[in-house]
């Protein structure tokens, strides 16, 4: 392995699997425990100052659920869950964490899971970039390299070029990330993508969409056509901003 450090963060509400987890950390050079919280409702005010690759939580804890954390939380890190529960397993791989450790579990099973976040975390990189924590424009709900983002869509990690996608668009707790004539559905948020995707390419036009400009074919109405065929709507709240884009402001 060369030199990349995982950051992490570990959740839970008794004392003692902090004190496991932290022998057990001890034991892996590229694993860094950056933060303890005993309560979910104290990890969501540390991940607002604090960026983490990697958490460490826990199901059954008091005000907040190990598991409600995780569908408030907009861009999730890794996540592994430490949990005496295994009836949680389904809906926490649903939730798309990368491994459940049942309590009590021994050093060779915590090793497994930290190296599958470690290849989870590898297949996400940018392939431009040498850090395990790339730069602050390749993080969020899309990890962007040269030209191209990661997406992950039915547990793959999947590569797309800026070129090959039309627009985007907002489903539910997901994102629909459209090519020319398919999409791929991603656990993420239409925020993540435009706070990601360059402003010179992609604009949003509708809570719900955002369009690669590239792509536009014509307006009709309160609406794009795209050189696809596919219809786009425009939001009264962005036709302004629309009107700028074709003015080339």
């Amino acid at each position: 392995m060369d030199d990349l450090i995982i950051r992490a963060l570990l959740i839970d509400d008794e004392p003692l699997a902090h004190n496991i987890i932290l022998e057990y950390a001890s034991e892996v050079p590229f694993l860094q425990i950056v933060g303890q919280c005993y309560l979910a409702t104290e990890a969501l005010d540390f991940l607002k100052q604090q960026e983490v690759d990697l958490l460490f939580l826990d199901i059954h804890m008091p005000k907040l659920k190990g598991l409600d954390f995780l569908r408030i939380l907009n861009n999730k890190p890794q996540v592994i869950i430490t949990s005496a529960h295994g009836n949680y397993a389904l809906e926490s791989f649903e939730l798309d964490v990368c491994d459940y450790l049942l309590k009590p579990f021994r050093l060779h099973r915590f090793l497994k899971a930290v190296h599958k976040a470690y290849d989870q975390l590898q297949l996400r990189r940018p392939a431009t970039s040498s850090p395990l924590n790339p730069p602050n424009d390749a993080k969020g709900g899309a990890e962007v390299g040269e030209k191209q983002l990661f997406i992950k869509s039915d547990k793959r990690i999947i590569r797309l070029s800026w070129e090959d996608i039309y627009f985007l668009e907002s489903h539910g707790n997901y994102v629909k990330v459209w090519l020319e004539h398919q999409f791929h559905l991603t656990p993420r948020t239409l925020s993540s993508f435009e706070q990601k995707l360059p402003g010179e390419l992609f604009s949003r036009v509708h809570k719900s969409y955002i369009i690669h400009k590239q792509c536009i074919d014509y307006l009709e109405g309160n609406r794009l056509v795209l050189v696809n065929g596919k219809t786009v709507p425009i939001g009264k709240n962005y036709r302004h901003l629309f009107r700028n884009l074709l003015d080339g402001e």
